[in-house]
């Protein structure tokens, strides 16, 4: 064990992380074959995870590493060893903030990033890291300013350009977005999540054809991806082809049954051609996955209110403006609950 951990942080030190995760996954291996447990090899893995910006596996070595109140100490306690035995290594430092980070101590982690930067200049991850602690609370200039300064330092780090890219579309500048998710694409051409990302911007633009080839490509390396297959739906039915819009609504809910976007969609379908039993059945579906879901509120609302059930209607208005985020959307709802009240007056 200790042979493991000594190795483990001399990779650390010297930035190693390839060492850092083959010495983690042989310390593992070790683990499972005697059926023992270690919390740091987990955690060394999911800090490599996190580098490499491979979250969804990062997050499953997160819960064992660092779900355990037992398991949190003993991190600490390793983390905290290295940073006393190497407080100058930039890092030890980035590794000290990523466990603040995923222990619920983001705030506190933003030091640690700062000194990382500091005492390992020519590194980018501590500025992407640093990015999405920004990101979190909500300070997107400051979290583009950190991921540019991360693409800058390594022009090929695409988990930087990637959420950098996001960061542009989210405040609307698809001009600077669209270049990022290209030379994404261009350093991993079967990166779906990319191809996605970029088929939404083009949407947004309004380049149709561009953006229905990047879904289409996305859908060939992922086929069961259900955000895709809805995002594909909403581009066709925006290109009022309804047909093929079911279809990839009704192929996201293969592909996840518990995909409630795609069933209010649906209900939305059958309500505009007239089928209110349909839609409602649709819309009720999607509110017991996501009780939450505005739409689906606003659709049962809109099939009572057809159905001459003024109160109901009036109910389910409420709800959708309870949880409706969207102004215009919200505007809407109210439009139609003073229609409703105006007929009741009269």
């Amino acid at each position: 064990m200790a042979e493991h951990t000594d190795h483990i942080e001399t990779a650390i030190v010297r930035g190693d992380w390839a060492k850092v995760f083959q010495e983690a996954s042989a310390w593992s291996q070790a683990l499972m074959r005697t059926g023992r447990k270690d919390p740091r090899a987990a955690f060394a893995l999911n800090v490599v995870h996190l580098i490499r910006g491979e979250f969804a596996a990062a997050w499953k070595l997160h819960g064992q590493a660092l779900q355990e109140p037992d398991d949190l100490v003993k991190v600490r306690e390793w983390v905290d060893a290295m940073a006393a035995t190497h407080p100058e290594q930039g890092h030890v430092q980035l590794v000290m903030g990523l466990f603040l980070a995923q222990a619920g101590q983001s705030e506190q982690s933003v030091e640690h990033y700062k000194n990382a930067i500091a005492l390992a200049p020519q590194s980018p991850y501590p500025h992407f890291f640093l990015a999405q602690i920004h990101e979190r609370a909500e300070r997107p200039e400051m979290a583009i300013k950190a991921y540019r300064e991360a693409v800058k330092l390594d022009p090929t780090y695409a988990p930087a350009r990637t959420n950098l890219g996001v960061a542009f579309q989210e405040q609307g500048r698809l001009e600077m977005a669209i270049p990022q998710f290209r030379e994404v694409i261009r350093l991993n051409p079967d990166d779906a999540v990319a191809h996605a990302n970029l088929a939404c911007a083009l949407a947004e633009q309004g380049k149709q054809e561009p953006a229905l080839k990047e879904y289409q490509e996305a859908l060939r390396l992922n086929p069961n991806d259900a955000e895709v297959r809805f995002a594909l739906g909403g581009l066709c039915e925006t290109r009022n082809r309804m047909d093929l819009a079911v279809k990839e609504y009704e192929a996201a809910i293969q592909a996840n049954p518990g995909f409630s976007p795609a069933h209010t969609a649906l209900g939305w379908i059958a309500f505009n051609k007239g089928r209110k039993q349909e839609a409602m059945e649709a819309f009720n579906r999607a509110l017991k996955i996501d009780p939450e879901d505005a739409s689906a509120y606003c659709g049962v609302a809109k099939v009572y209110a057809e159905r001459g059930k003024g109160t109901l209607a009036m109910e389910n208005f409420t709800k959708a403006l309870k949880l409706e985020k969207d102004q215009a959307k919200r505007s809407a709802i109210m439009s139609h609950l003073y229609n409703i009240g105006r007929t009741w007056d009269t």
